[in-house]
């Protein structure tokens, strides 16, 4: 019998092998059959076959890479086509703080880069970050809303809504750390009573998220930012001891709230300030006494004070350049300032416009922007005042800015006082974030 016979028969000698058909693919006979799932079982369909039928064919062709995700990430599509990333960067860090929300619409990759820190540490090592001004506001009904305020296009900016725990609550406290991330911490809800929940708000995202929560559940108390690190004291909490005297401190890169030294006796703040690198507080004691005490960072330590800064510390107040600085009237239209040589508050600057004594003309915040002082009223009407060089005969020392969109001007909100019309929301807390 010749060899053609041989490998014709069924019943031919063992001693030859069928020869299976070369592999012209770049897979091989694992995947002759989508029936089979393992190696083992393309073996009994394909005679004599190991792990593949050619050797030099990869028995892993038909796998996926792990790395095959990370392969694609690599090879991306420019920013801007047509322009390196470098310089595409240094292109979109020059578009204005308004627009920045259309960027992250445009694809993930400006998602990610208008969104991250790099983006907007770029922004301010070349002078480009803008400060918007950010208010709570209370209504006649007791509903939280928030606004923000573009000083360049004069224009209010979209937000996310209030969280809920907070829509409603009374006695909390409002910071800013890093410049751009602002915190709502402690208060009281109408439901829950004292809290201590903390969430803040980053600018470069325009979201909420959570942070750790207080250590003491505490509401109407003081709160301010020294170094980076946000402090609150005293202020109240359901139960016996009402009034309270401790104090603690949030550090954000420890991401954890600590106490720190209690204060001499139990006060509810009613106004405070940051100067000389201490807090002054000012409020009513457990008997309801005017009292005031000031804290040091650097020696953790309070003590009383009683000199001519805080006898004629009224609210709002602020600090700019090392100088403090408050208001000399209800409408916000005059200011003063304090002298250490001589321990009092000064005559400083004079409008020469005085706007009314209502309560939606009252000046409700004092504020730092863009290196001059912000005054906010009730009815969202703000002057601009550059307090470093007051000249009286400059037009623009003194600028007043009436927030484009809102319903009423303030000529209008003028005749609404003089009318006897009530306002219908006052502002709790103001802020300026950079982003």
């Amino acid at each position: 019998m010749d060899l053609s016979s041989q490998r014709q028969s069924p019943n031919g000698s063992r001693g030859f092998r069928l020869q299976a058909p070369l592999v012209d693919s770049v897979s091989c006979y694992c995947r002759v059959d989508s029936g089979l799932k393992t190696v083992v079982e393309a073996r009994k369909f394909v005679p004599g076959s190991k792990l593949c039928i050619q050797p030099d064919i990869n028995p892993n062709a038909h796998r996926r890479s792990k790395n095959s995700k990370r392969e694609r990430t690599r090879i991306q599509p420019p920013l801007l086509p047509g322009l390196p990333d470098d310089l595409a960067v240094a292109c979109l860090i020059r578009v204005p703080r308004a627009e920045h929300r259309k960027l992250r619409l445009v694809c993930k990759r400006w998602y990610r880069l208008a969104s991250g820190n790099f983006f907007y540490s770029q922004r301010k090592l070349l002078g480009m970050s803008e400060e918007w001004v950010y208010v709570f506001k209370r209504d006649r009904d007791g509903k939280i809303s928030w606004n923000t305020f573009d000083p360049v296009s004069q224009h209010p900016q979209p937000l996310p809504p209030v969280p809920r725990e907070y829509s409603e609550a009374v006695g909390f406290g409002c910071a800013v750390l890093s410049g751009c991330h602002l915190y709502l911490f402690g208060g009281k809800d109408p439901l829950r009573g004292s809290m201590r929940r903390v969430i803040f708000y980053n600018a470069r995202t325009n979201k909420w998220h959570r942070a750790p929560d207080m250590l003491r559940k505490r509401h109407f108390f003081g709160s301010c930012v020294i170094n980076n690190c946000l402090y609150v004291a005293g202020g109240e909490c359901e139960g016996i001891q009402r009034t309270l005297r401790s104090a603690e401190v949030y550090d954000p890169n420890k991401n954890r709230w600590s106490f720190v030294a209690d204060m001499s006796t139990a006060m509810v703040p009613l106004i405070g300030v940051v100067y000389d690198k201490k807090w002054f507080l000012k409020g009513l004691g457990s008997h309801q006494q005017v009292m005031s005490e000031a804290y040091d960072p650097e020696t953790n330590s309070w003590r009383p004070v009683s000199d001519g800064m805080v006898t004629g510390w009224r609210n709002p107040c602020t600090s700019l350049n090392g100088r403090l600085y408050g208001l000399d009237c209800r409408d916000g239209c005059k200011l003063r300032v304090f002298d250490e040589t001589t321990d009092s508050w000064n005559k400083f600057m004079d409008s020469k416009v005085h706007l009314g004594n209502s309560r939606a003309l009252e000046a409700a915040a004092l504020v730092p922007l863009n290196n001059k002082l912000c005054i906010i009223r009730n009815n969202m009407s703000m002057s601009l005042v550059d307090v470093t060089n007051p000249d009286k005969n400059n037009p623009r020392v003194w600028e007043n800015i009436a927030v484009k969109g809102q319903s009423k001007s303030i000529l209008s909100n003028i005749w609404s006082s003089i009318a006897g019309r009530a306002v219908k929301s006052h502002i709790a807390h103001c802020q300026v974030l950079q982003a």
